[in-house]
């Protein structure tokens, strides 16, 4: 059995689950799910036959904020176990690192990373979740998945846990939507013909747009007007951050050169990459990265930071600087722009990375751990 709450507009962590269900073996697993699905109606598994499914409340995800949160937290404590009595099923698969506790459901369950322990926001509630909630969650659980060896590396130092009991699994990309571009596919709407780089994610604190934009004001700084490229920055504005950042980049005399694009759809996403100079991407911490290995897809070279999981999906394909060095930023950020050799380079490369990562990879390795706890 595996648990889905996917969501209106699905986030990275139902795009995980739907992925991973369309190349999941569809025989003998019944998917939880509050949609329609139709993307697991064309699995990649080499099956033809429709899935399982079983319809579950669809006020269970982040679409309702805290109050879809909260939930989704009560129905997993007191509607899934009745579930689960009555499919006799054998084991929960449940792509986020929650579980009925102390219901005799048996479990396995996948932890995407620790972030609101490392960067505590003290009244959130995520911080209380993931401080009191998914340990427990952890303790009862058969086996507990992630995504990386630096995840694995906090579940142990953060909860105490065993080695022997996590196994981290990498992810991979849609290679349908993201894929070295067509010429005739590039324009993008306002793109005009000034070079660009660009960044993927939200504006809080850990992703490090901050000193992001200090790197290219320096780097803007040492070029003459006519050679700066612009800063692309994607992803949904924060009330709590995003002035700030905008203010600052006003104190730079850059605020002309940083376009702030908010959302961008799916589809367009490639196009924007395949862009792009490159991508900058110099979070200070992550389970695993998705932008990174989204724009080696399209063939963009990527600047990323040498902690958390980025190593690990990087490779040596890309440019790593310490995130917390606004300086190396910028010399990574001014030698690729002027250095084509070195962008060309990158891009075979990342190309070459990207290609090491499927979701069938990722199903295949989940589908043998899993089958491990399918008997008693």
């Amino acid at each position: 059995m595996s648990l889905a709450v996917v969501g209106r507009s699905p986030t990275g962590l139902a795009n995980y689950a739907v992925n991973l269900a369309r190349c999941l073996p569809m025989s003998g697993t019944t998917f939880l799910t509050p949609f329609a699905i139709p993307e697991l109606m064309e699995s990649d598994a080499g099956t033809t036959s429709p899935p399982h499914c079983i319809p579950i409340p669809a006020n269970l995800s982040a679409d309702d904020g805290k109050r879809g949160h909260l939930n989704r937290l009560t129905w997993t404590q007191w509607g899934l176990p009745p579930i689960y009595q009555q499919s006799q099923t054998k084991l929960l698969f449940s792509p986020v690192p929650e579980a009925p506790l102390g219901r005799g459901c048996r479990s396995v369950v996948m932890v995407h990373d620790l972030i609101p322990l490392r960067f505590p926001r003290w009244r959130s509630p995520l911080y209380s979740y993931f401080r009191f909630y998914v340990p427990a969650v952890l303790r009862q659980a058969r086996h507990i998945l992630c995504y990386s060896t630096a995840t694995a590396t906090e579940i142990m130092d953060w909860y105490g846990l065993s080695a022997r009991n996590i196994t981290p699994i990498p992810l991979a990309y849609d290679a349908r939507n993201f894929h070295v571009p067509a010429v005739a596919d590039l324009a993008y709407p306002g793109s005009g013909d000034r070079p660009y780089f660009v960044h993927l994610g939200r504006h809080d604190p850990h992703k490090n747009v901050g000193r992001l934009i200090e790197a290219y004001g320096e780097m803007a700084g040492q070029l003459g007007e006519r050679d700066r490229p612009d800063l692309w920055l994607i992803g949904p504005a924060d009330s709590r951050y995003t002035p700030a950042l905008k203010a600052r980049t006003q104190e730079l005399g850059i605020a002309e050169r940083v376009k702030y694009l908010g959302y961008v759809s799916y589809t367009d996403l490639p196009k924007i990459l395949a862009g792009a100079i490159a991508l900058l991407f110099p979070s200070l911490w992550e389970g695993f990265g998705f932008p990174v290995l989204e724009a080696m897809a399209c063939g963009t070279p990527v600047v990323t930071s040498t902690v958390s999981a980025l190593p690990e999906v990087a490779g040596d394909a890309a440019l790593l600087i310490d995130p917390r060095d606004p300086h190396a930023l910028a010399a990574a950020m001014a030698d690729l722009a002027s250095d084509a050799t070195l962008r060309a380079q990158l891009t075979q490369t990342g190309l070459a990375r990207a290609a090491q990562f499927s979701w069938h990879k990722t199903a295949q390795q989940t589908a043998e751990v899993l089958s491990q706890y399918l008997v008693h």
